[in-house]
C-alpha cells in the first residue's frame, strides 16, 4: 500500500498512469491494484475541493458533466454559485472559464483592460457560419472599422427619423393584428408577435425592405424561420463536442444548420443585389437620401468599400442585435406587466400626462373610430414625447435588470492577468460575466433584488441610471451597444400604444422559464388573451 500512497500523492497522476500500468503484470491482483490507485486519486481530487464554493471538478474532464447536466438551466445554475461566491472557475477539459459577478471585474474586462479580453477565436469559430465577420463576431481592425462607420450612422438624425417612423408603423401593424384577436378571443403568442414586429422593423431600418411578418394572416416567413432555427442550432455547439465532425460530414444538426443558413443567405444576397442595381440607376443625391444601414455601407468607396459577403455579414449582425434583443425584452416586460397591473396604471397615467390628453385639441378624437384613434395616438408619440416618459423608461430598465436579453457574456484572455478581486486568469482561457445572475444578487441590488420594482430607478420621478458595469444589458466600455437609444425608442413606442388600447391576460398555468440560447427566449412563448381596454369599443 505504500506504493499506492506514493502514487496517489503525485501532483499530476494522469501523466504517470501509463508508466505505472506498464509496470504491472496482467494478473488480477495487479489490475485491482491499478483500479485502487485510480480510485484513490479521484477521491483525493474530490476531497481537496471540499471547501471550494464553486462547482466541483473531476480529473481530466473538469466540470463538463455537471455543466452538461444543468445546461438547460445554466443561468440559474450559475446564480446558485454566485450567491456563495462572486467569482469562481469552471474547468472544461482543456480550457478554464472564470465566471464573475463583480462590477469592478466587469469594468476591468470591458473597459480598463479592454484589449486583453477580445471575443477570441474559439467563440468566433462557433458563430462564424451565421455571423461571419460582422461587428459582433470580430476583434481588432475589422471591429474598429465597422464600429467607426456604425457610430456615425447611429448618430445620424436621418436614421433616427427613419427608425421612429418605422417603429410607429410596425407598432400600428401589430395593433391591427391584436384588434382582430379581440374579436375572436383567440390566444396569441406575444413573443412571436414581438419577434415579427422587430424583424419587420430592423429589416426596414437595416436595408429598406418590408418582410411582411405582421400582415394579418401572420404568414410563415422562410427567412425568419431559418434565422431562428440557425441561432438555436449554433448555441448547441457549446455542448456538442462532435459539431466539427458533423459539419465536415454535413450530417445531423450541422446539416440542418447549413440548410438554414443557405435560406438566410439567399434572401440577403437578393436584397443586396437589388439594392446595388437600384443605386446604380439612382443619382448620387437620391442615394444620399437613403438612411437605411445597408445603403450607408454600400456607399463606401475606395479601400473602405465592402464586397457582398461583408455587406451580408453587416446586415446579419444588425438583425441579431436589433431584432431578438428588443423582442425578448418586450416579451419579458409584458410578462411582468400582466402580473403588476399597478405598474400599467402608472405607465398610462404618465403617458396621458406627457401627451396632455385632456387639452381641447383631443376632444375631436372622441368622434373617431378605434383604429383612427390608435393612429392619431401613435402620431403623437414622437421622439421628444417618448423621451419624457421617465416611469416607462424605468419599467423597461427594470425588465432588463431581471431579464437581460443577453444573459451571459464570454471573453478570451489574451495574456495572463489578475482581475481586481485578485482572481488570476491565464492566457487562452475564458472569462465570463453573467448579467442574468448579477441582476438577482442582493449584494448588488439589495434585499429586494428579486422584486420587479421600477421605482428603484427613480428619484423624485426622474430616471437615475446606474453604472453600466452593474447593469450590463447593453455592455459597456468601447463595445457599448450603439443601438441602446433606438431599442428604448421602439420599446416605449410599442408599449405605450399596446397598453393604451389593449388589456392582456396571461394564459393560466403556462411556464415562463427560459430556453437555453444565446439570447433569453421564453421557452414556450408568452400566451395571452387580448381584449380591448375598458372604455374602448369597435
Amino acid at each position: 500500500m505504500s506504493m499506492i500512497r506514493n502514487y496517489a500523492d503525485m501532483a499530476i497522476l494522469p501523466s504517470n498512469i501509463d508508466e505505472l500500468y506498464a509496470g504491472f503484470t496482467t494478473s488480477p491482483l495487479s489490475f485491482i491494484t491499478f483500479l485502487l490507485i485510480v480510485g484513490w486519486w479521484i477521491f483525493r481530487h474530490r476531497f481537496n475541493q471540499r471547501h471550494n464554493k464553486g462547482p466541483k471538478t473531476w480529473p481530466v474532464i473538469g466540470c463538463i458533466i455537471e455543466q452538461a447536466k444543468n445546461f438547460n438551466f445554466l443561468h440559474d445554475w450559475l446564480l446558485n454559485y454566485f450567491k456563495e461566491t462572486p467569482t469562481f472557475s469552471v474547468p472544461m477539459m482543456t480550457v478554464n472559464n472564470t465566471f464573475t459577478s463583480t462590477p469592478a471585474n466587469v469594468e476591468y474586462i470591458l473597459k480598463t483592460n479592454f484589449a486583453n479580453y477580445p471575443k477570441g477565436e474559439r467563440i468566433q469559430e462557433r458563430f462564424i457560419d451565421m455571423m461571419g465577420l460582422g461587428i459582433f463576431n470580430v476583434d481588432g481592425d475589422l471591429w474598429h472599422q465597422q464600429r467607426k462607420v456604425s457610430t456615425v450612422e447611429f448618430a445620424s438624425s436621418k436614421l433616427r427619423d427613419l427608425s421612429t417612423q418605422a417603429f410607429r408603423e410596425q407598432a400600428l401593424k401589430l395593433g391591427k393584428v391584436l384588434l382582430l384577436a379581440t374579436q375572436t378571443s383567440q390566444v396569441v403568442d406575444l413573443q412571436d408577435l414581438f419577434m415579427r414586429l422587430t424583424l419587420d422593423s430592423i429589416c426596414k431600418i437595416g436595408f429598406g425592405v418590408d418582410v411582411g411578418c405582421l400582415t394579418p394572416s401572420l404568414p410563415i416567413i422562410p427567412f425568419a424561420a431559418a434565422f431562428d432555427e440557425a441561432n438555436e442550432l449554433l448555441i448547441r455547439r457549446y455542448v456538442d463536442f462532435t459539431w466539427k465532425i458533423k459539419r465536415a460530414l454535413n450530417i445531423g444538426s450541422e446539416a440542418r444548420l447549413r440548410k438554414c443558413i443557405e435560406v438566410v443567405n439567399s434572401f440577403l444576397y437578393e436584397v443586396i443585389e437589388a439594392r446595388r442595381a437600384e443605386m446604380q440607376l439612382n443619382s448620387f443625391e437620391q442615394n444620399e437620401k437613403r438612411a437605411d444601414i445597408l445603403s450607408r455601407f454600400m456607399s463606401l468607396t475606395g479601400p473602405d468599400a465592402y464586397d457582398d459577403k461583408m455587406l451580408r455579414d453587416v446586415v446579419v449582425n444588425f438583425i441579431i442585435a436589433g431584432r431578438d434583443t428588443t423582442a425578448l425584452t418586450l416579451s419579458w416586460l409584458f410578462s411582468q406587466l400582466c402580473k403588476h397591473p399597478d405598474v400599467i396604471h402608472k405607465i398610462l397615467f404618465e403617458v396621458s400626462a406627457v401627451l396632455n390628453e385632456e387639452d381641447t385639441s383631443c376632444i375631436a378624437t372622441e368622434q373617431l373610430g378605434l383604429w383612427d384613434k390608435m393612429v392619431n395616438f401613435a402620431q403623437r408619440l414622437n421622439y421628444q414625447n417618448l423621451n419624457k416618459m421617465q416611469y416607462l423608461h424605468a419599467t423597461i430598465t427594470e425588465t432588463l435588470r431581471l431579464y437581460p436579453a443577453v444573459p451571459l457574456e464570454t471573453k478570451k484572455v489574451k495574456s495572463d492577468d489578475t482581475l481586481p478581486d485578485g482572481t488570476p486568469v491565464k492566457q487562452g482561457n475564458f472569462v465570463s460575466f453573467a448579467p442574468y445572475s448579477m441582476g438577482r444578487l442582493e449584494r448588488i441590488w439589495g434585499p429586494d433584488a428579486d422584486e420587479f420594482k421600477p421605482e428603484r430607478w427613480l428619484v423624485d420621478g426622474v430616471f437615475q441610471p446606474q453604472s453600466p458595469f452593474k447593469l450590463t444589458a447593453f455592455q459597456a466600455g468601447p463595445r457599448i451597444c450603439l443601438g441602446k437609444d433606438s431599442a428604448y425608442l421602439q420599446m416605449k413606442m410599442t408599449t405605450a400604444i399596446l397598453l393604451k388600447f389593449f388589456k392582456f391576460d396571461l394564459v393560466v398555468g403556462q411556464s415562463l422559464s427560459y430556453r437555453m440560447m444565446v439570447v433569453l427566449y421564453i421557452a414556450n412563448g408568452l400566451k395571452a388573451v387580448v381584449s380591448l381596454r375598458q372604455g374602448e369599443a369597435l
